[in-house]
């Protein structure tokens, strides 16, 4: 128990740093021990990837037995682990609660819990803190890191103060607005809140450089280097097919041989 409160704790302070934590998202084993081994502490997982590798349609609630199974291979890895759980595979908060302590068991030491719904709306303010207050009684050291979709989703952007605020008031340890890349509306919301941002990284937006002069406490990757690696993947294929050499013994491949052995 003190293992684990010591790595919560420490995964709390990375967000507190002077440089954002950046934070690399995973789909599956072998993309998890590539990520550690480049050093990197924390490691989080992306749902999209998880669901695509399971032929499983993202946002939509049906990736839980997934999510928990990675989790479970993932949590005894040499880095802290934190785990995308779209919008916690319920509506009942209880439920939200109880998947919580099954990732903490498995290792986890934070979760991203979403108000962003398959059907393009948000849920209830007050039935989304409901779940993250839940989720900070039944494993009260969990990062819960609340995201909140208004920059995606309903085009309220006005009503992501309000969000945050209960969000924050409901136990959140973070807040994460994917989608806001502005500058000065990154530094409006950070005004407004006392816990750390966490912003979804855009090759059109700042640089981490100004996310960090800027005071963000985090920077996802989210689905982006899933993305790459399926881009990469065709990019060879169609080298290959164009009878071009595809450079196979380039360092970027040789850094993916073994990692079946890894943790």
């Amino acid at each position: 128990m003190t293992d684990r409160r010591t790595a919560m704790t420490g995964f709390a302070a990375l967000h507190r740093a002077a440089a954002p934590l950046l934070l690399p998202n995973a789909w599956d084993h072998a993309s998890a021990a590539l990520f550690a081994a480049q050093g990197f502490p924390a490691i989080g997982t992306t749902s999209l990837g998880v669901a695509a590798t399971a032929g499983l349609p993202d946002g939509t609630g049906a990736t839980r037995d997934e999510t928990v199974r990675l989790a479970r291979r993932l949590g005894g890895g040499p880095f802290l682990l934190s785990v995308d759980v779209e919008g916690g595979f319920s509506e009942d908060p209880d439920e939200v609660a109880g998947l919580a302590r099954e990732l903490a068991a498995a290792g986890a030491v934070g979760i991203n819990l979403e108000d962003g719904r398959a059907d393009g709306s948000l849920a209830p303010v007050g039935l989304h803190a409901a779940k993250i207050a839940a989720v900070k009684d039944a494993v009260p050291e969990l990062f819960v890191n609340a995201r909140t979709d208004t920059y995606w989703l309903d085009g309220d952007r006005s009503a992501t103060a309000d969000r945050l605020d209960a969000y924050q008031r409901a136990g959140a340890d973070g807040v994460f607005v994917p989608g806001l890349t502005d500058p000065a509306q990154i530094a409006a919301v950070l005004k407004g809140i006392d816990v750390p941002l966490n912003v979804l990284y855009s090759p059109a937006g700042p640089a981490l450089a100004q996310l960090a002069e800027l005071g963000v406490g985090r920077v996802s990757l989210g689905s982006l280097l899933y993305r790459a690696a399926l881009g990469a993947a065709l990019e060879a294929l169609g080298e290959i097919g164009a009878g071009r050499p595809v450079r196979a013994g380039a360092p970027s491949y040789q850094r993916v041989a073994g990692l079946a052995e890894q943790f």
